[in-house]
Formats: C-alpha cells, structure tokens, sequence
C-alpha cells in the first residue's frame, strides 16, 4: 500500500506545479497534513514550490518534482531515448540532425502564434514561461539594464543532454521564436552552472 508520501510524489509528477488545495483533493487528506509532508520534501530536496499568478489576485503557491524527485521514479524511458538519438546521430549528419531539433521547436512555436500578436515583450515572456511549464521546464526572467536574462531552474531534458546535448537547441528555439527575437545562451548547466540562462537584448517593446 503506498503511503500519503509517495502518493504526493506521484501526483506531482503525472500534475507538476500544483497547488496545496489540488494535492489534498486528489490524495484525499487535509490541507494541514499536505503542507506538512510538503515541507518534509522540500527539506530533502524532492519537492520545490514557487509563487504562481493565476488571474486576479495574489498569487498562488505550486509545487512540483526537483531532479531528486524525478530520480524516484523509474525512468527506462531515457534508455530508449538516448538510443534512438544515437542511432540517429550515426545514420544522419550533424546539420540534418541540429535542423530537426529546431524544427520541432518552430512547430510548437508556431501553434501560439495567432495568440502572441500585439503582445508586448514581457506579456511574450510571460507567454513562453508558461509553455516551457507545460513542457516541463521552471523558467523564471528578468529585465536588465539591456534587456532581459532567462533562467531555465530545472530541465525535463538534462539527463538527455548529458550525452546529446544538440536537445538543447529545442528551448533555445522555442525562446527565439516565442520572443521573435533571437536569445543568446550565456551559461549552460551542462556546462557546470546552476542552471541555463539566456539574454535577450534591446527587444522591441511591441511585436505584430
């Protein structure tokens, strides 16, 4: 029988980013008892939890899976996909195989693009952190002196990256092709850092 814990683990990871309210409904306890296994995963480092605006109002609090979190759960999955990339990488040259890896960020661009027209460039920001949240990634942004820096906290595709890191060009499109403006990767995570940043400088306030 699986405990409260591990059914709050796993609610996270089939709903990352929810809410205290959302997690005591689907697990089927009080509020009060999820705040307090909450906390004990986020002390071991399972669970992290940042401010989310939704509508009007204050924000909201959600949680989702760190990395440790993820590395609960059985992940084969990657086997195959590092296979696959592999295999690819051996039948196909490396300009075919880098066009693919963006073209598959263009078609997942271009699907919000009737809805990012006239939209200023920080509403655009707002727009591709919530994408990349449905796609798995925690990005947060910020304005500078010239411009904006976005930080990509957590990466569904670092343990790919690892050994392909060509899957870094997926992000690094979508953020281009969201923002209509090309975004420039100062610092990687499989590089060393804490996380990946990219910079944006001097956007066009409006975009049509």
């Amino acid at each position: 029988m699986k405990s409260t814990r591990e059914k709050i683990l796993q609610t996270l990871l089939r709903r990352p980013r929810s809410t205290i309210n959302e997690l005591a409904l689907a697990v089927g306890i009080n509020a009060i008892s999820v705040r307090h296994h909450l906390t004990n995963l986020q002390m071991e480092a399972l669970v992290e939890a940042e401010e989310e605006r939704h509508g009007v109002g204050r924000p909201r609090l959600v949680y989702f899976l760190t990395e440790n979190g993820m590395e609960k759960f059985p992940t084969r999955y990657l086997r195959l996909t590092t296979r696959l990339l592999t295999q690819m990488k051996e039948q196909l040259p490396q300009p075919v195989v880098s066009a693919m890896f963006k073209q598959v960020a263009t078609d997942l661009a271009s699907q919000h693009e009737e809805q990012l027209k006239g939209l200023t460039v920080e509403e655009r920001l707002d727009a591709m952190q919530n994408l990349l949240a449905e796609e798995g990634f925690v990005v947060e942004w910020e304005k500078t002196a010239s411009g904006y820096e976005i930080h990509e906290i957590t990466c569904p595709y670092l343990q790919v990256g690892q050994n392909h890191p060509e899957v870094c060009t997926v992000d690094e499109t979508l953020i281009s092709k969201m923002l209509a403006v090309p975004a420039s990767k100062i610092q990687c995570i499989l590089s060393g850092a804490a996380h990946c940043t990219y910079v944006v400088n001097n956007p066009v306030s409006v975009i049509n």
